[in-house]
Formats: structure tokens, C-alpha cells, sequence
């Protein structure tokens, strides 16, 4: 049996794969090319990530498909019941990245609250000129501990980020339509743990008081942050954004920045990908990055085994 891996899959995803018989092809095929590629080359098994969409047309007209991966955990860019109902399997690896995503937002805040962001712009351009300006421009840090950051989606990644925060001596709290509570386990190189109940509350409530909001949706039809919620929250709060473009609207992101009611912003993903907006990309006062949450080297391992066992086990049974 033969599988496209259109977006890449880890070496550790082909080796299992390959080991249970089946042929691993890792050629990116473009978007209006699949189709045929697949069909011509009578491929069994699509895995994508968030580059190649799989949609109804897809589906109808390759009729050796068996299954759709998805290498992470948001599925909008596939059909999913669509596929299903036609008695495809769609599969997706919603632990293996959450760890990586976790660790992107601390990056961003981490950066924010000591102005990395900007700072890494400016000592290569006038570090040698303007060393005791920039020092005093970038003189007036913060602490994450003791401020509140408010988690909006409380699933896997949400959770992670609540570990890694509460490692840091922050206040948590958490808005989740679908949770109304999670505990939060942390484990210690001893073997140790201590596990926290964190109720969740309304959106509504949650801008009000946190000094820091990351977001861990899916993507929606209509923002979930937009300028009614930021005006709302409190003066010199900052947002992250690593879970999918257009659950904020960058306009009222970008106006909120400018004015101040907003410190910074860190983006791992966009409205516009993989264009995003101009306005957006040379704010001075947001931390970027190309949409790599899951992109370390751990996360892709995982995401390319879990894969390959998927597919063998579901396979099997055929």
C-alpha cells in the first residue's frame, strides 16, 4: 500500500511505516496537481498537515483513498464528516504537539514582557551606536510571576500551557465551552506530583482579568477576539496567538497596539497564510513567527509515529 505524506512526515513515521510493508512517498505535490498524483499513482493513505486541503471534490474523484492523516491537531483544512460519511478514515495526532505549542507561547511571552522583540531588531541595526538608549528603551521589563494569564481553550495544548504557567508562578485561569473543569498535574524529577483543579469560566469574564491571554481554539466563523473583547480587557494587557488565524481580528489588534490599550502581541499564525498582512508582520510591537508550534523536533517524531501506527493498526483490519 502506498502513502503521499503531501506535507512531510518524521523519520521515525517512515521507518515504522516502511517496516510494516508500506511504500512512504514524501514528494510535496501542489494543490492542483493532487488529485491526478494520487490517482495515478493508485495512493491508499493522504497525510498532510496545514498546507494541502483534502475536500469533497478530493474525496469523490480518488476513489483509492482509504484514509486522511492529519500531522497535528486542528482538522478545518480537511472534510472531515464529509470523508467519513463516504467510509474514509480520518485520523489526526491531537497529544503529539501540544508540549511544543506550550513552550512556543512561553517563548512569545517571554520575549514580550522583556521586549526580545523588538530588541532583536534594533542591537544589530544600532547596538554599537546607541547602546545606553536601547538599554534604557528596554529597561522597564516584566515579571510573569504573579500576573494572570487567562487560557481560552482548555484541551491538551491549553492544559500544557497552564503547567508551564503555573511553573512560573502565575495565576490561571481558563474559558472552555466544552470543560468545566480540568485538573492540571505536575510532575517532579523525584517522582513527586501535585495536581491543581482549575474551574473554567466565561470568556467574558476571563479578558477582564488577565494580564496575559493565549488562545487554543479551533478555527471559528467569527473572531473570538476582536475589538468589543479588547476593549474590555485591561490597559497594557498582551495576547498569543498560536492556535489558527482569524479567531482574532488583526485590524482591532493592530489599532489596540498602536494606542497602547495593548503592550504586545505574539503570532504563530495569521488570517492571510501564507501572505500575512503587511500591517501586521512590521508592527514593531509584535513578537512573529511562521506558524512552527508543532515544529520541533520531538513534536514531528511523535506526529510520525503516532501516524504510522494509526495506519498500520486501522489497515490491518482491511
Amino acid at each position: 500500500m502506498k502513502v503521499l505524506a503531501n506535507d512531510g512526515i518524521s523519520k521515525s513515521g517512515i521507518h515504522t511505516l516502511e517496516k510494516a510493508g508500506f511504500t512512504v512517498i514524501t514528494t510535496h505535490v501542489a494543490q492542483e496537481q493532487l488529485q491526478n498524483y494520487i490517482n495515478e499513482h493508485q495512493i491508499d493513505v493522504i497525510l498532510v498537515r496545514s498546507a494541502t486541503n483534502v475536500r469533497k471534490d478530493l474525496i469523490d474523484n480518488c476513489p483509492s483513498l482509504k484514509i486522511i492523516g492529519r500531522g497535528g491537531v486542528g482538522m478545518d483544512n480537511i472534510d472531515v464528516d464529509y470523508a467519513r460519511s463516504k467510509g474514509l478514515n480520518v485520523i489526526n495526532t491531537p497529544a503529539a504537539s501540544s508540549s511544543s505549542v506550550a513552550e512556543l507561547v512561553f517563548a512569545h511571552l517571554f520575549g514580550g514582557v522583556r521586549y526580545l522583540y523588538d530588541s532583536n531588531r534594533e542591537m544589530p541595526l544600532e547596538g554599537d551606536s546607541r547602546f545606553k538608549d536601547l538599554k534604557k528603551n528596554y529597561a522597564k521589563g516584566l515579571e510573569l510571576r504573579g500576573k494572570t494569564i487567562g487560557i481560552i481553550g482548555f484541551g491538551r495544548i491549553g492544559r500544557e500551557v497552564a503547567k508551564i504557567a503555573l511553573g512560573c508562578g502565575m495565576k490561571v485561569i481558563a474559558s472552555d465551552s466544552h470543560v468545566g473543569e480540568a485538573d492540571i498535574t505536575l510532575d517532579f524529577y523525584d517522582g513527586q506530583q501535585v495536581t491543581l483543579k482549575i474551574k473554567t469560566e466565561p470568556v467574558s469574564e476571563l479578558i477582564k482579568h488577565s494580564d496575559f491571554i493565549t488562545l487554543h481554539v479551533p478555527a471559528q466563523k467569527d473572531y473570538v477576539i476582536g475589538k468589543e473583547q479588547i476593549a474590555q480587557m485591561k490597559d497594557g494587557a498582551a495576547i498569543i496567538n498560536a492556535a489558527r488565524g482569524g479567531v482574532i481580528d488583526e485590524v482591532a489588534l493592530v489599532e489596540a497596539l498602536d494606542s497602547g490599550k495593548l503592550s504586545f502581541a505574539g503570532l504563530d499564525t495569521f488570517e492571510e497564510e501564507p501572505t500575512p498582512a503587511i500591517k501586521v508582520l512590521m508592527n514593531s510591537k509584535i513578537s512573529l513567527t511562521p506558524h512552527i508550534g508543532a515544529a520541533t523536533n520531538e513534536a514531528q517524531d511523535r506526529i510520525g509515529t503516532e501516524l504510522a501506527e494509526q495506519i498500520i493498526a486501522i489497515l490491518e483490519k482491511v
